[in-house]
């Protein structure tokens, strides 16, 4: 048995949010969203943890979360660039969009050698998620496939009243296995259920409420690192071609690949809880509702951090 690493991705520029939402405080204690993952994350096991950041963030994230949680998780910075590409390429004349998701995981390699999660910093997941993907890690093995895990959630419980999101919409296999992920890049509200648009609005597919969706909660050994670098190259000869400014990476389009290649296979863990995030400014009230709601049922204490002692025990 390892001790699993949690990877929290938190370079992202939140343009849609119109600031840096991931240090925006969601309690009055000056709690941020990443502060509730990691404390669940404590809670589950987890006692490593590594950001991964832009360089010029790092004193703020150190600050604000790094400070706090170093007597109970050791933390290490990795940085995602825009100029950390593979031999040969050069970053598009004006890009200032990060490289996605994928590119993110990529930037810790260096860092990680033992089973990790990878979540955002500005998702709320709930404490079982957490409990959950510890479980596996903690004896996740390679053997001649990859094995990997993610957290699925419902997508109606994934979704903002406030405008579109992005989400991993997931085929799963009756016995629970990722058969493939397709990236929707914005699904809406419409009434009581939702939908997706590839045209800019001009044409809707519905979803079903209970469609599995992944909200980047993985679950990997290290072999993934490997893939992320072998198909980065090919992304970047492709897509950047096309969309030079926007084009992104997405962690979920390599796993995708491992399944059909038949290189990997994803176990499909299910949550049960509600995702919180602040997409939009209007999410934030949402979002503070519920953390006060939480604390009140003592689902967390009033003082996240001060309520442990660097010795107490999961």
């Amino acid at each position: 048995m390892h001790s699993p690493v949690l990877v929290i991705m938190a370079a992202g520029m939140g343009s849609r949010y119109g600031g840096l939402k991931q240090l925006d405080p969601v309690d009055s204690d000056g709690h941020v969203i990443i502060d509730y993952s990691l404390f669940d994350a404590y809670r589950a096991g987890f006692r490593k943890a590594v950001f991964i950041i832009k360089p010029e963030l790092k004193q703020d994230f150190e600050t604000m979360i790094g400070e706090k949680i170093r007597p109970f998780i050791d933390v290490s910075y990795a940085y995602q660039r825009l100029t950390d590409l593979p031999d040969g390429f050069v970053p598009p004349k004006d890009r200032k969009k990060p490289w996605g998701t994928g590119h993110a995981v990529l930037s810790c390699a260096e860092l990680v050698d033992v089973p990790f999660a990878v979540i955002n910093a500005d998702d709320y997941y709930g404490r079982s998620a957490f409990q959950t993907i510890y479980r596996f890690l903690s004896y996740a093995r390679d053997t001649e496939k990859c094995h990997y895990a993610m957290i699925g959630y419902r997508l109606n419980n994934t979704l903002t009243d406030f405008g579109s999101v992005s989400r991993g919409i997931c085929e799963v296999t009756p016995t629970g296995m990722l058969s493939s992920v397709t990236e929707r890049t914005r699904i809406e509200k419409q009434g009581q259920y939702a939908a997706y648009t590839e045209d800019d609005g001009d044409t809707w597919t519905p979803l079903p409420d209970d469609t599995i969706v992944s909200m980047n909660l993985w679950g990997f050994t290290p072999s993934i690192f490997m893939a992320l670098r072998e198909n980065f190259s090919l992304f970047l000869k492709d897509a950047v071609l096309q969309n030079p400014l926007k084009a992104e990476y997405f962690l979920p389009s390599v796993v995708s690949k491992m399944i059909d290649s038949k290189k990997a296979d994803v176990t499909v863990l299910n949550s049960p809880d509600k995702w919180y995030g602040v997409t939009y400014p209007q999410d934030k009230q949402t979002v503070v509702r519920a953390i006060a709601e939480m604390v009140q049922k003592g689902l967390y204490p009033q003082h996240l951090w001060n309520s442990l002692s660097p010795e107490e025990e999961q």
